[in-house]
């Protein structure tokens, strides 16, 4: 149980966003957005969140991170905090705080989500009654399943954004050699991330014009491709959506994920009309021998604004519904 009111927290590789629920079943109340590198751990960031939210004094703390939680000590995959729940505890005097994997809160909304707060990709609509996926390019690449068990729900998170990830068609052979490794690999988020989308581009200059390798900020590849300024990032976007669909298709065939495949993220909702343009569900559904029941699994971009806020709310006042693993200290 948490004491009210709860502190929650969305914090990834770039921002940290940060809200207090007032009362049980109270809607988020949005205290501030504060960037990563511009304090030098969770605490500083929590501290000026508080103080331009008014000052309101949290009994416990629910806070998603992008990162494997895994230890009491841990650390931002892709920023340089270490997040303890027992120093975050101890610093502003909590009774509670819980530490989870920042796709928790996203399965935990998808749960209840509004067909209103979806874009729909494809034809399929109707969600069955099996597991849930939720999962999202941003910063890094985050997902985690929804599954029924009994009358509660297990929320499984992953680290599917690094696994590896290949060529299966000859237009991926021939971009391949272009593309940037890391520690000598290719995964999932190397390519499904706004950094990825850099190196996707970049890959593309090189096989269609012989370029050096060097890469541009994702947020323009974006405004360019979309435009047709630049057909290299349209390229570049038009790949992305097809890659993204054929890992989605991937994770929804490992979790039997006949409820559905949510996509949030940072990138997603900027580029959905591409999406549901491109060739992203064609390889959602191109899982032979299973591609009939691929095609009835409906796929939609979340287009609410920070859906892990309203995933943090429900774990925080119906944490009974849901079974799932995080840093849990109490004082």
């Amino acid at each position: 149980m948490f004491e009210f009111p709860v502190l929650v927290g969305d914090i990834g590789g770039t921002n940290a966003r940060f809200g207090v629920i007032d009362e049980r079943g109270a809607v988020p109340r949005v205290l501030s957005h504060e960037p990563t590198k511009g304090h030098p751990d969770i605490s500083a960031a929590i501290r000026a969140s508080l103080e331009k939210g008014g000052n309101p004094t949290p009994r416990s703390a629910v806070l998603a991170i992008a990162g494997r939680v895994d230890a009491p000590s841990v650390q931002l995959t892709n920023a340089s905090w270490v997040i303890e729940a027992e120093r975050i505890g101890r610093d502003f005097g909590l009774s509670r705080v819980v530490v989870v994997n920042d796709y928790v809160p996203v399965a935990a909304g998808a749960a209840g989500i509004a067909p209103t707060d979806l874009s729909p990709i494809g034809e399929a609509t109707d969600p069955g009654r099996g597991a849930r996926l939720v999962l999202g390019p941003g910063t890094g690449f985050g997902a985690a399943a929804l599954v029924p068990y009994e009358d509660r729900l297990a929320i499984v998170s992953t680290e599917a954004g690094h696994t590896d990830f290949g060529p299966v068609d000859d237009e991926d052979f021939e971009i391949w050699p272009g593309i940037e490794r890391l520690d000598g690999r290719v995964t999932v988020e190397a390519l499904l991330s706004g950094p990825g989308l850099s190196r996707l581009h970049a890959a593309v200059r090189r096989a269609r014009a012989g370029g050096d390798g060097s890469q541009i900020d994702p947020a323009q590849i974006t405004e360019t491709g979309l435009s047709g300024e630049d057909p290299y990032a349209a390229e570049a976007i038009r790949l992305f959506g097809k890659y993204l669909g054929r890992v989605c298709g991937d994770l929804a065939l490992t979790f039997l994920a006949t409820g559905g495949v949510y996509i949030g993220g940072g990138i997603a909702p900027r580029i959905l009309t591409a999406l549901k343009a491109g060739s992203f569900r064609q390889s959602f559904e191109h899982k032979p021998p299973f591609a009939q029941m691929m095609r009835g699994i409906p796929t939609s971009v979340i287009t609410v604004h920070d859906p892990a806020l309203g995933g943090l709310a429900a774990l925080a006042s119906e944490g009974d519904r849901f079974i799932y693993h995080g840093q849990n200290w109490g004082s």
